[in-house]
């Protein structure tokens, strides 16, 4: 039975203090950071606009799309790599600094873009 236990300890120690290596495809911080900068500024158009709450919906999804495309990610590879980062809450605290240093310096220079251009 000491045996049984010692080898299930073994076992669970060995397996507890690996390093968990990223997984494949996911997006790097640098990537997550630009994409999480355009899903807020997406966000706050939608949000903004002077329509139903059922329409903005429909609109930030179409509007999501084309980030996706913008930034050649597919939607399954951000939510995976996500969900990865949220698991290191220090790196995500690190990464979303970035994001709302990013969002500020939009906010403070203007965004000057054409009229017809969302991105």
């Amino acid at each position: 039975m000491k045996r049984i236990m010692l080898v299930c300890l073994s076992i669970l120690l060995l397996f507890g203090c690996s390093k968990n290596n990223k997984p494949e495809g996911l997006l790097s911080e640098d990537k997550m950071v630009n994409v999480l900068v355009d899903i807020h500024l997406t966000e706050g158009i939608a949000s903004a606009l002077p329509i139903s709450f059922d329409s903005s919906e429909v609109l930030y999804t179409l509007m999501e799309k084309e980030l996706f495309e913008k930034h050649q990610v597919e939607d399954s590879v951000f939510t995976n790599s996500l969900r990865y980062y949220l698991q290191y809450p220090k790196v995500m605290d690190e990464m979303y600094e970035r994001v709302l240093d990013s969002l500020a310096s939009k906010e403070t220079e203007g965004i000057k873009k054409d009229p017809g251009e969302i991105f």
